[in-house]
């Protein structure tokens, strides 16, 4: 549903589409394909720095929102504070923090 109907922001390596739901809370996905890294390792790797930023700004996030974070080619290349800068700007820009 988010992907159909969802609007969509681009900064650096990474692209988010937002959409409401009718839930208490906001829920994430995260999306890594192959086209990022043919090495399972490095996809993982990428999740799970995705996965910390977005957990330690959780309680920031607005409620009722679903939301997905996709992964662009060039991606692993990015350490840890740039991604956490780069979906800092996506959620602003999104309106969501």
């Amino acid at each position: 549903m988010v992907f159909k109907k969802g609007e969509g922001f681009k900064e650096g390596f990474l692209f988010l589409k937002h959409a409401s739901n009718r839930l208490e809370n906001s829920r994430c996905g995260i999306v890594v394909s192959q086209k990022v890294s043919k090495k399972a390792t490095v996809r993982n790797k990428i999740k799970r720095r995705i996965r910390a930023v977005i957990s330690q700004r959780l309680q920031e996030i607005k409620t009722g929102k679903d939301f997905i974070l996709v992964a662009l080619p060039g991606l692993g290349t990015d350490g840890f504070c740039e991604i956490e800068e780069t979906i800092k700007k996506l959620l602003k820009k999104a309106n969501l923090l």
